[in-house]
């Protein structure tokens, strides 16, 4: 068994749902409450992440690897979300000179 194996097994499972749980409500908060494109973006990722640790949890705590594998991929279409939304971002900054998303509603054609 190993390290990581052996923590997760020390620490109760509750402790994971309770912190996945208050870093979900953080991203949804942001999500909700900010304006600026870049932090909402942020704050998505912040939710995926949170949904990761649950599922690493679970799959620890299983004594399977299926969980860690659906982490793996959660992760990769997470980091191409991050990259077009960058990009979007970039292109929108460049047309508007800012990143609030209430401008946003100006560009309907």
């Amino acid at each position: 068994m190993d390290a990581a194996n052996t923590f997760i097994q020390t620490v109760p499972l509750e402790y994971f749902i309770v912190l996945s749980t208050i870093l979900f409500c953080l991203g949804v908060l942001g999500v909700l409450l900010r304006k600026n494109a870049i932090i909402i973006l942020g704050c998505v990722e912040l939710m995926l992440n949170s949904v990761n640790l649950l599922l690493a949890a679970f799959s620890a705590y299983k004594g399977n690897g299926d969980g860690q594998i659906l982490v793996f991929f959660i992760m990769v279409v997470a980091a191409a979300e991050v990259a077009v939304g960058l990009a979007i971002i970039s292109m929108i900054y460049r047309n508007t000179k800012s990143v609030d998303v209430s401008i946003f509603n100006k560009l309907r054609g």
